[in-house]
């Protein structure tokens, strides 16, 4: 499995709608990309002063993350994206 180091944090994106609330279904080039992903892993923390801060987010959390933010990863067939714990907005309750 992937570490993440520091503040980073590994998540996978949740599949976007495929059809409108009115019933439309969407082509691929007209879904909008999305914003809500599950915490796979979660590094340790960024050292300030010489102490570790701990992280807001923890593995198994739903986020919701900036649109373009972070590096994608393949890893053994299945799509990550590794960002720092900055780049998530939110967290879903």
């Amino acid at each position: 499995m992937i570490k993440p180091l520091s503040d980073r944090v590994l998540v996978k994106m949740k599949e976007s709608e495929e059809t409108t609330k009115s019933g439309i279904i969407l082509a691929s080039t007209a879904k909008e990309k999305p914003q809500m992903a599950e915490v796979v892993e979660v590094g340790p923390g960024k050292m300030i002063d010489g102490k570790r801060e701990t992280m807001e987010v923890k593995k198994g959390d739903t986020v919701v993350v900036s649109k373009y933010a972070g590096t994608e990863v393949k890893y053994e067939g299945e799509e990550y994206i590794i960002l720092r714990e900055d780049d998530i907005l939110a967290i879903v309750e």
